[in-house]
C-alpha cells in the first residue's frame, strides 16, 4: 500500500473544502502550500496554529511544506530568502511535516546555468544548514527554468550537497516540459536521491511557444507505468503527492477544482491498481 498526499489548494482556497474532499477520496495527508490565498510561509503564528488544529480535526497530516523557497532569480538578494528559509523550518516543525519542498533558483533568460553553479551551491548549502538540529528534510523539485531542471544538473546538485537533509522530488511532468523523457533519460541519473513523487503528467511541447500541456497521470509522455513499476520493484515507501495542474494558474499555484482533483486522483489510483498496488 502506498501513501497519497496532495496540493489540496488545487481543490479550493478554503481549508475546510480541501479537507472535505481529501477525506472523501481517502487521502490522509496534504502538501500544504496555501490557504485562503496566503502562502504557508506567510502564515502568522496564529494562522499556523489554526490550520494545524483544523487539519488535526480532519485527520490530515502534513507530508511536506509546499514552500516557494528557491523560486527567486539567482541574481536576487539572498539574505531575505535565507530568513524565509528559517521561517520554513519553524513552520515544518509546528505542522509536524517531515519535508520542505524547495527549488534551485531561476536562471536569467538566455544565460548558461553553468555560470551560476557555484552561487546555487553556496545558497543551497546555507539553506540546508538551517535544518541542523532538526529531523526535517528539504526536497528539491525539478522545476522548469531553475538550475536543477534537467537530470544532469539535478544529479550534480544533489551529489554536490551530499546531505541526508537534502533529497529530491521526482516530477515526471516537469521533466517532460523540459523535453526530457523521465524514465529513459532522467530516472537512472537521479533515482538514488529520490524520496518523494509529484503526481502529474504532461505532453511534450510541440513548438517553442508551447510549455507542454499538463494532463492526468498516464495520459501524457511522463512514462508513468514505467515509473510505478520501478518504484514497486525498489520497495518505495515515500509519498505520492497529487499536483493536478488542470486549472487556471496564478501566483499561488493552480486551481484545478474538486472535479479535476478527483479526476487526477482516479487516474493515479487506476495506474496503481494496474500495477497491483493500493493507496491510502
Amino acid at each position: 500500500m502506498w501513501t497519497l498526499s496532495g496540493f489540496a489548494d488545487e481543490i479550493s482556497p478554503k481549508l475546510d473544502e480541501q479537507i472535505a474532499l481529501l477525506n472523501k477520496l481517502g487521502v490522509h495527508s496534504i502538501e500544504l502550500r496555501t490557504v485562503d490565498m496566503v502562502k504557508v510561509l506567510d502564515f502568522t503564528d496564529e494562522q499556523l496554529r489554526q490550520v494545524k488544529e483544523a487539519l488535526d480535526r480532519g485527520g490530515i497530516t502534513v507530508s511536506s511544506v509546499g514552500s516557494d523557497l528557491g523560486k527567486i532569480l539567482i541574481t536576487d538578494d539572498f539574505a531575505p530568502h535565507l530568513e524565509r528559509t528559517r521561517r520554513a523550518v519553524k513552520v515544518a516543525q509546528v505542522l509536524g511535516a517531515p519535508y520542505i519542498r524547495v527549488f534551485s533558483f531561476f536562471i536569467p533568460q538566455g544565460e548558461d546555468p553553468a555560470r551560476f553553479r557555484d552561487e546555487v551551491l553556496e545558497r543551497t548549502r546555507a539553506m540546508v544548514a538551517t535544518l541542523e538540529g532538526t529531523d526535517v528534510v528539504m526536497l528539491h523539485e525539478n522545476e522548469k527554468d531553475i538550475f536543477g531542471d534537467v537530470p544532469s544538473r539535478v544529479r550534480d546538485l544533489l551529489a554536490s550537497i551530499d546531505s541526508p537533509r537534502y533529497r529530491a522530488v521526482f516530477d515526471p511532468a516537469n521533466y517532460v516540459q523540459c523535453e526530457v523523457r523521465p524514465m529513459d533519460e532522467a530516472w537512472d541519473q537521479v533515482k538514488e536521491f529520490v524520496d518523494y513523487i509529484h503526481c502529474k503528467d504532461a505532453k511534450f511541447p510541440v513548438d517553442a511557444e508551447d510549455i507542454g500541456e499538463v494532463v492526468p497521470c498516464g495520459q501524457g509522455d511522463g512514462q508513468w507505468p514505467a515509473l510505478i513499476a520501478a518504484l514497486k520493484e525498489r520497495g518505495y515507501e515515500g509519498f505520492f503527492s497529487l499536483e493536478p495542474h488542470l486549472g487556471q494558474f496564478d501566483a499561488y499555484g493552480a486551481l484545478s477544482g474538486p472535479e479535476n482533483f478527483t479526476r487526477a486522483h482516479k487516474a493515479l489510483t487506476s495506474l496503481f491498481a494496474d500495477a497491483g498496488m493500493t493507496a491510502h
